[in-house]
């Protein structure tokens, strides 16, 4: 199976903000993997063709993470999982869980689900909630929406409804004895509550781990942090999470630069 055209055919058809999303796309699947988010050839991270409402990003089903680049993905119809450019296979639960909240979902440009390890594990506990016990799992808190209903694998695009009901006007979900998914305006929005989940959930687990009762934050600081997180006039210029994005993939362009091509 060909999974790649010609980088520079593609990148010729494409306008630039298409082009760009490809190669911010790319960088999530390989900074995904380097960070241990993802899982053998599942787990998807998809995104909205800009300028379309009605097809999406999508590698094609089989190809690892650590090797997707910008010319790797089929543009896939939301209404009718189709192939509308590119080649490959469809991997049905991607197409069932992403195009019903890409659709439902005006904040869900961006759709990144994975079972990361950490907060995929607090998804197995009767109480897979985030503890209010420090300055990032607060900042976090608002944002995240809990399912506490799992059906099974993801087969029909009925589940992926259900799933964007529960994520309502949120932009993180627990899913109950299964993984995370975040949503976004943006790939760097969408990765950067991806990154920081996973981090809140390990540090609650190692706390978890000591036996000792973990120290919830008093109300009116979690309330005095909750609005300081809220505060989006104290920086100029790209938000926080786009900065972090962009730096990440300084990184990678030292590290992989072939994902942009």
């Amino acid at each position: 199976m060909q999974f790649r055209v010609s980088p520079t055919s593609l990148q010729d058809s494409s306008s630039a903000e298409e082009w760009q999303a490809r190669v911010d796309l790319a960088a999530a699947h390989r900074l995904a993997y380097i960070h241990g988010f993802s899982e053998g050839i599942f787990n998807h991270l998809t995104f909205v063709v800009p300028g379309r409402t009605d097809r999406y990003y999508q590698i094609p089903f089989g190809m690892h993470w650590s090797e997707v680049t910008a010319s790797s993905f089929m543009e896939v119809g939301i209404d009718d999982a189709e192939v509308k450019r590119g080649e490959g296979e469809v991997e049905r639960s991607c197409y069932c869980i992403h195009a019903p909240i890409h659709k439902a979902l005006p904040q869900a440009k961006a759709v990144f689900h994975t079972h990361m390890p950490f907060a995929s594990a607090l998804t197995r506990l009767e109480d897979p909630r985030i503890k209010e016990i420090g300055q990032t799992e607060v900042g976090l808190s608002e944002a995240i929406a809990y399912d506490d209903l799992y059906t099974g694998p993801a087969l029909d695009p009925a589940e992926g409804a259900r799933l964007a009901r529960v994520i309502g006007n949120k932009t993180i979900l627990f899913m109950a004895n299964h993984g995370i998914s975040t949503v976004g305006e943006t790939v760097a929005d969408a990765f950067d509550r991806l990154y920081y989940i996973e981090r809140a959930a390990q540090v609650q687990i190692y706390a978890m781990w000591t036996h000792q009762p973990l120290k919830q934050l008093p109300p009116q600081v979690v309330e005095k942090t909750k609005r300081d997180f809220r505060d989006e006039h104290l920086y100029k210029g790209p938000t926080p999470s786009q900065r972090h994005f962009d730096a990440l993939k300084r990184m990678l362009d030292r590290r992989e630069p072939d994902y942009a091509t």
